[in-house]
């Protein structure tokens, strides 16, 4: 155990001094393997994970849904899903930041990733809550709490890695996904309404919505048809999850050419965006799977799990203390790299402590709910300072906004977000009705 802790140690020097958590991962997974076993087995798993992951079947649907998000956020359709929701909430005061997290949820159902959803919406929304006086704090606060859904509504990239490393059905975690992401548009809407409340200066009164124009009808119904068409595919039995990116990735590119609102030169850096993306994942998962195989033979699981048993530490203890160390490596760790950090670490923990038999539940309900758990403590990191990824990324495409002032909008989201996750931990039927109903 001492080992692990070792290396966790120099990981997190790594990551401080700006090394890739790629490369950070897998130096320290490589080394410490090699010092324990020595240098040809560790040259030889090195290899074997890397030729392993490149070629995984399983992970195909990563690239898949991360070309379909790219092509829909060049494509337009976010302008008609955010013309659609305005419509819907634009006549009330703060409408338009009401519009801004009910159109993020809607486009991150087909996007399945928080930071493009968060920079997609920037663009879209943004400048309509500008033109109509909105304050900054609100505007920017909408958009970066409403873009962390990306990763909690199906379908999600995180959630797909979740079921691979864990060997979960990716169709009950997606299913899973669904109350938990509506509930957390819900409590947004309601921050929304409890801070003009409190601060009418936040949001002027709007005039009526424009009526919606024949380009955003058809965004709009892109957007609910798509999402329709993959969840229907895969709990029809029609196709898995892995069919399910390739149709969805074929059907974007057949909505882009329907819209007519990318250019070649678009759809080329579409293309070329999900290439970046993917090499960036997949580097990311070879060097989780170095660490994990490091610390796993290191014995840090086992140990964790012999540490809480002998001392008969509660299961709810145990689980207050995951979620607060999600919080803090938030603070240096993108969602992506915590799920492949620490789920190899907790997940036989959760094991070992049995706590389905807590909950009452059957042991894969169990670790179902977990990972919804986890999810929404992941999203959470991503607002939350001093880091804040989504924040980070609003401010990278809104160069005139400080982050002090965007961390000060996205608190009202923060207090629902942990309201959220209260809600999920004392009642895991909130995330499991649907998984049952199915």
């Amino acid at each position: 155990m001492t080992e692990s802790l070792i290396g966790f140690a120099v990981l997190l020097a790594l990551i401080l001094l700006r090394v890739p958590i790629a490369f950070a991962m897998s130096a320290v997974g490589g080394i410490g393997f090699a010092l324990l076993r020595g240098w040809e087995p560790a040259w030889a798993m090195t290899g074997q994970v890397a030729f392993d992951t490149a070629l995984s079947y399983s992970l195909s649907v990563i690239p898949l849904f991360i070309f379909m998000g790219n092509i829909l956020a060049g494509s337009g359709v976010a302008q008609g899903l955010f013309a659609g929701a305005n419509r819907l909430f634009g006549r009330m005061r703060g409408g338009l930041a009401m519009a801004s997290v009910f159109s993020c949820g809607g486009f991150s159902a087909v996007c399945g990733s928080s930071l493009a959803t968060a920079a997609t919406m920037s663009k879209v929304a943004m400048p309509s809550m500008r033109r109509f006086g909105y304050d900054d704090k609100l505007a920017t606060g909408s958009i970066a709490a409403g873009g962390t859904l990306g990763i909690l509504i199906p379908p999600s990239v995180i959630l797909i890695i979740y079921g691979l490393l864990t060997e979960t059905n990716i169709a009950k975690l997606f299913i899973a996904g669904i109350i938990p992401g509506i509930i957390g548009v819900a409590l947004y809407l309601g921050a929304v309404m409890v801070a003009v409340r409190l601060n009418p200066a936040l949001a002027p009164k709007q005039a009526d919505p424009e009526p919606l124009t024949r380009s955003d009808m058809i965004g709009l119904f892109s957007v609910l048809g798509l999402f329709l068409f993959i969840m229907v595919g895969i709990y029809g039995g029609f196709f898995t999850p892995t069919e399910a990116a390739g149709m969805g990735a074929g059907a974007s590119v057949v909505i882009a050419a329907v819209l007519r609102t990318m250019s070649w030169r678009d759809f080329f850096d579409a293309t070329m965006d999900s290439v970046r993306a993917t090499a960036m994942i997949f580097a990311i998962i070879i060097g989780a799977e170095l660490f994990t195989n490091f610390i796993n033979f290191a014995g840090l699981p086992d140990a964790l799990a012999g540490f809480v048993v002998d001392n008969e530490l509660p299961v709810w203890a145990v689980i207050a203390f995951i979620i607060v160390v999600y919080m803090v490596l938030g603070c240096v760790l993108e969602s992506l790299s915590m799920i492949l950090l620490t789920v190899p670490v907790f997940y036989p923990l959760m094991f070992e402590l049995q706590f389905a038999n807590e909950l009452l539940l059957d042991p894969e309900n169990a670790l179902i709910w977990f990972a919804i758990v986890v999810v929404v403590a992941t999203e959470i990191s991503l607002i939350t300072p001093p880091v804040g990824m989504n924040v980070f990324v609003l401010k990278g495409v809104l160069k005139d906004v400080s982050l002090g002032t965007i961390f000060k909008g996205v608190f009202p989201f923060w207090v629902a977000d942990i309201l959220r996750l209260t809600l999920l931990i004392l009642v895991p039927s909130l995330s499991l009705w649907l998984v049952g109903a199915m």
